[in-house]
């Protein structure tokens, strides 16, 4: 027979052993969010605008409704290179310079370690489902517009 002792010493290292996982399933929650604009297209985007929130990103979420995002806003103009570990949909990408001009757009593959990089310095990129850009013709020189300066 389990006394009380036994049994919190028990649950304890089940909840040892629960923990990890749950930091590994980190998904961002509670972003605040921004509309913008391609075109007639809004789209409601979470800001990714801390290095945290951008580590993250879109991992281990499952879905994304269709005109909804993540726009990722870092301090510094560079060639911010994404990939997609952990991340469970494919995606597309849009580098977009301090003017809102796509520089150039990548698909990505769910859950693959393959660099997708902006062929000029950004501060800018918008993640959006797969193939979201070019179902609406949204093309490198299109401009997204409603960006945080």
């Amino acid at each position: 027979m389990l006394t009380n002792k036994d049994l919190m010493r028990k649950l304890f290292a089940i909840l040892l052993l629960t923990i990890p996982s749950l930091v590994i399933a980190q998904v961002n929650v509670g972003l605040p969010t921004i509309e913008l604009k391609a075109g007639i297209y809004r789209i409601q985007a979470e800001l990714a605008d801390t290095p945290k929130a951008r580590e993250v990103g879109l991992m281990n979420r499952t879905s994304m409704p269709t005109n909804s995002g993540m726009l990722f806003v870092f301090e510094q103009k560079a060639g911010h290179c994404f990939w997609m570990n952990n991340t469970k949909i494919p995606l597309s990408i849009a580098f977009i310079a301090d003017d809102g001009k796509i520089v150039n757009i990548e698909e990505m593959q769910a859950e693959t370690t393959n660099n997708h990089c902006p062929k000029a310095a950004v501060r800018y990129a918008l993640e959006m489902n797969k193939q979201w850009f070019s179902e609406r013709v949204i093309v490198p020189g299109g401009v997204i517009s409603g960006l945080p300066r």
